[in-house]
């Protein structure tokens, strides 16, 4: 899943291990979310998009094949 975490992050001043702390997840994890190689859990999402004052749908994109019911 595509996300704007980096950007976000980067505007604030905030280094990986900073953003880490006060969302109370590790580096890796940031890192792994910036890169795309790990989806956060719902609540995790919450708190990103709480702490930067924005929607879950403004900071993560999701371009996944849904079920769609006119196949």
């Amino acid at each position: 899943m595509e996300n704007y975490v980096e950007k976000l992050r980067k505007e604030r001043g905030l280094n990986q291990e900073e953003f880490a702390k006060i969302i109370r997840v590790s580096r890796q994890t940031i890192s792994s979310i910036e890169n795309g190689k790990y989806n956060p859990s719902l609540d995790l999402a919450f708190t990103i998009a709480d702490y930067f004052g924005m929607t879950i749908e403004d900071i993560f994109i999701h371009k996944g094949g849904g079920n769609d019911e006119n196949k």
